[in-house]
């Protein structure tokens, strides 16, 4: 008696649990949602501002929204190979979104233009065979 008693705090306390936690998509939305609120938009050094995150959860992609500025507005220097590789190494190495690169999530970089914001400068997709 007492044994199925304790199963059954056991199993309804597992129930709640699961119950009140979101789901990896809904935390991902929010936080998404929350960076923006908080953070957006912010200069991160001459010539680069970060305008959004978001989360579409269809793809499971975090996608930062950036705009460049003066001499960085220019596809040239942002879509070099050494752009490229070095976004991917700071993707590699942050710890922050370990939860989401486990579970295999893709992370796009948007770069826009200050003087033609229709102009997408340089648009770039990790995705888990990239980053792992």
């Amino acid at each position: 008696m007492k044994k199925n008693i304790v199963y059954g705090v056991l199993i309804a306390a597992l129930t709640l649990t699961t119950a009140c936690q979101k789901s990896l998509e809904e935390q991902a939305a929010n936080e998404a949602r929350q960076y923006t609120a908080k953070n957006c938009p912010a200069k991160l050094e001459d010539g680069l501002v970060i305008d959004s995150m978001t989360f579409d959860a269809g793809s499971h992609t975090f996608a930062y929204h950036y705009t460049l500025s003066g001499v960085l507005d220019n596809d040239t220097i942002v879509s070099s190979e050494t752009v490229s590789q070095a976004l991917l190494e700071s993707l590699r190495n942050t710890t922050s979104m370990r939860a989401y690169k486990e579970r295999g999530y893709n992370f796009r970089y948007v770069y826009r233009s200050a003087t033609n914001p229709d102009k997408v400068l340089h648009d770039l997709l990790f995705t888990q065979e990239d980053y792992r």
